[in-house]
C-alpha cells in the first residue's frame, strides 16, 4: 500500500512543536517573536494567503503585524515599510507577499529586506550560503519538503533524486537541500530530453513545474517517494474548478512507496515552516538558545 504523506497533519505537529519553544523563550528570556507580513493590492489568493498566516502566527504565541497597502503604492514608499521593519526590535521576520505590482521591482524588494529577517530565505545573502553549505535561512517550501522526505525516508544519502522545475522559490534551492545531503541531484526542466527516462531513475521525485499532471505514473520508478509541490486549478468534467498537482495521482500512487497529496501535502508546510524560521531567527536576533 502506497504511503500518502499527509502534509496537514505534519504542519500542524511543526506547529505546536514552534508554539512549545515559543512559550519558553517568552518564559525563559522575555522574547516573544514577531512576523511582520505586508501585502500590496487585492490580490484575493493573496488576501486568504496573508489571513492565515496572520491567524497561525498568533495561534503559535507570536506576534503578527500586517501591513496592507494599496495597489498604487510606489517602490519608495515600500522600501520605506522595509527599513522601517529591519530597525523594529520586535519584528524578528519580514515577508512581503509575492507578486508585486508592475511599478515594484520585486528583486530590489526583496534584497531591502535584513538578510537575518528574511524569513522567507530569498535574499541574495541566504540564497549565497544555501549554495555554499553555510548556515543561512531556507526558503519555507523547500524546507517542508525536506522535512517530510526524512521523516519518511531517515537518511537521505545516497538516494538518487530528480527535481522537476528550476524555480528559484523552489527547485533550485531544493536540489541544494539535497545535494547537502548527499543526494544524487538531477535537475531537470523544459529541454530536459526523456524527461519519463530520468524520472523513472529517481529514488525521490520532487515535482515543482506548474503543469497539470503532467508527471504520469508509469514515469515513477517503482518504490519512490513523490513529492508534489504542484497547485494548479482546472475545471474539471462537472465544470466546477479543483486543485490538482503536476503529478498524476491516481497512477502515481499506484507505485510510489509514498506520496504527497493535492491539496493536503506540500502546501500547509509553507506556513508551518514559516513559523519555524522565525522561531529561529528571534533566537539568533537576542542570542539565546533554540529550545530542544
Amino acid at each position: 500500500m502506497t504511503h500518502i504523506i499527509d502534509g496537514k497533519a505534519f504542519a500542524k505537529g511543526l506547529r505546536a512543536e514552534v508554539g512549545r519553544k515559543v512559550a519558553h523563550i517568552k518564559e525563559a528570556h522575555g522574547v516573544t517573536p514577531g512576523l511582520a507580513v505586508v501585502l500590496v493590492g487585492e490580490d484575493p489568493a493573496s488576501q486568504v494567503y496573508v489571513r492565515n498566516k496572520g491567524k497561525q502566527t498568533v495561534e503559535a504565541g507570536m506576534q503578527s503585524f500586517e501591513h496592507k497597502l494599496p495597489a498604487e503604492t510606489s517602490q519608495d514608499e515600500l522600501l520605506a515599510l522595509i527599513d522601517r521593519l529591519n530597525e523594529d526590535a520586535s519584528v524578528h521576520g519580514i515577508l512581503v507577499q509575492l507578486p508585486l505590482p508592475a511599478q515594484i521591482d520585486e528583486e530590489a524588494v526583496i534584497n531591502a529586506i535584513r538578510p537575518d529577517k528574511d524569513v522567507d530565505g530569498f535574499h541574495l545573502s541566504n540564497v549565497g550560503k544555501l549554495a555554499t553549505g553555510a548556515d543561512g535561512i531556507v526558503p519555507c517550501t523547500p524546507l517542508g519538503c525536506l522535512m517530510m522526505l526524512k521523516d519518511y525516508l531517515g537518511d537521505l544519502s545516497g538516494k538518487r533524486a530528480i527535481i522537476v522545475g528550476r524555480s528559484n522559490i523552489v527547485g533550485k534551492p531544493m536540489g541544494l537541500l539535497l545535494l547537502r545531503e548527499s543526494c544524487t541531484v538531477t535537475m531537470a526542466h523544459s529541454r530536459t530530453v526523456d524527461l519519463p527516462g530520468e524520472i523513472r531513475r529517481a529514488d525521490i521525485v520532487v515535482a515543482a513545474v506548474g503543469r497539470p499532471k503532467m508527471i504520469q505514473g508509469d514515469w515513477v520508478k517503482p518504490g519512490a517517494v513523490v513529492i508534489d509541490v504542484g497547485i494548479n486549478r482546472i475545471e474539471k468534467e462537472d465544470g466546477k474548478t479543483g486543485l490538482v498537482g503536476d503529478v498524476d495521482y491516481e497512477s502515481a500512487s499506484q507505485v510510489a512507496a509514498a506520496i504527497t497529496p493535492v491539496p493536503g501535502g506540500v502546501g500547509p508546510m509553507t506556513i508551518a515552516c514559516l513559523l519555524h524560521n522565525t522561531l529561529q531567527q528571534a533566537c539568533r536576533l537576542h542570542d539565546i538558545p533554540v529550545p530542544e
